[in-house]
């Protein structure tokens, strides 16, 4: 067994993290807000191309304020990506509307444009026009974001467009994140990069952001005492976290660079042997590789994704199944939903590998060597 546990993604820090926090300890910034938030949001939009930004607890929380300040509500009905993490979903269910649920499509394992277009054109078709469209860019991988976009344009739908596991990663040399309304970061403890905890919500829309920034403060008035005219929430990140993240920042793109070459490295070692890596489909896709998955062909290599997954496990290497679909959630189960092969053969077949960018050589070679073992 392997003395140290390998991780999955664990944080990796770049180095300056520590200067932006001194600062703001000897500055005695530890209050909530400060010069790191206001200077990582100006940081993020000058990085990935958004207009505006506000830094906040989650991703989760960025993707309930989107829902809110686009007046989502009971009895409205919300499309989301179907292939992922439950935290996409959950938001339009805080809101009391209904989500409905898409498959992915082969090539990216991202929504399927067509299946969406079916969904849009039946709600239309019943009287409820979707209020907003939530699609997901999955382990980095950029999805048809244009097709995406030119449906919901033509529709007149809100897209939001969750890039939680894929900041950093671009279509056509556009980050991931812009292409929306809305465009929503994750800085969770697994995520390229980290600020312990924490998102961000970004925007072309300037006015959206102000009154993002207003609901993640409790919405407090403008008034020298506490008066509330909205339902608030305590949603804003603090100065010490921003710090982190300002450090992180700076190394994001040499993280993705590490994480690319785990991707390459795994592959390499892999190829022929009953594994399949999902592809960048031609040179206008970019992914940060977040993580790399593999597909497991039970024929070719004599085991399943769950024997590779509990093997490895005994060498205290951490792997995990890709993402359960949320039509198969017990919370999610009664919603609708159009599709669902894709992402159920994808979550049978496929696991994460450990892609850290601190993942060393050793680790890697040790990881190939007990998966060829099974072989």
């Amino acid at each position: 067994m392997s003395k140290e546990r390998i991780y999955l993604s664990s944080p990796h820090m770049g180095g300056t993290e520590l200067k932006y926090i001194q600062e703001a300890f000897n500055q005695n910034w530890i209050a909530p807000l400060g010069p790191n938030v206001d200077n990582f949001e100006k940081e993020l939009c000058a990085y990935s191309g958004a207009g505006h930004c506000a830094v906040l607890s989650s991703g989760t929380a960025a993707i309930h304020l989107a829902l809110i300040i686009l007046g989502v509500k009971r009895g409205d009905s919300v499309i989301c990506s179907s292939f992922t993490f439950s935290a996409s979903a959950n938001p339009i269910v805080y809101q009391g509307a209904e989500p409905i649920f898409i498959d992915s499509e082969e090539q990216t394992w991202n929504m399927d444009p067509t299946l969406l277009e079916e969904a849009l054109e039946d709600q239309i078709k019943e009287g409820r026009k979707p209020a907003a469209v939530i699609f997901v860019h999955l382990y980095g991988m950029p999805g048809k974001i244009e097709e995406i976009a030119s449906i919901c344009k033509k529709y007149e739908v809100p897209l939001i467009e969750d890039a939680a596991e894929a900041l950093g990663s671009s279509y056509k040399g556009q980050k991931l994140g812009t292409f929306g309304d809305f465009g929503i970061y994750s800085f969770n403890g697994n995520k390229i990069i980290t600020t312990s905890g924490g998102g961000a919500l970004v925007s072309n829309n300037g006015e959206w952001i102000k009154k993002a920034r207003f609901l993640a403060t409790q919405a407090r008035d403008q008034a020298p005492h506490y008066q509330h005219s909205e339902i608030g929430y305590n949603y804003r990140m603090s100065n010490i976290a921003a710090g982190i993240g300002r450090g992180q920042l700076q190394v994001l793109d040499e993280w993705a660079d590490k994480r690319r070459a785990h991707y390459g490295f795994y592959k390499q070692n892999l190829r022929g042997k009953g594994f399949r890596f999902i592809e960048e489909p031609d040179k206008d896709y970019y992914s940060n590789r977040w993580l790399t998955t593999v597909l497991v062909d039970e024929k070719a290599t004599g085991f399943d994704r769950e024997t590779l997954r509990t093997e490895l496990e005994k060498h205290n290497i951490e792997t995990r199944p890709l993402w359960k679909p949320m039509h198969l959630q017990p919370v999610f189960s009664r919603y609708p939903s159009y599709g669902g092969k894709v992402s159920e053969h994808l979550f049978e077949k496929g696991l994460c590998l450990p892609s850290g960018s601190n993942l060393t050589v050793e680790q890697k070679q040790l990881i190939i060597n007990k998966i060829t073992t099974l072989l």
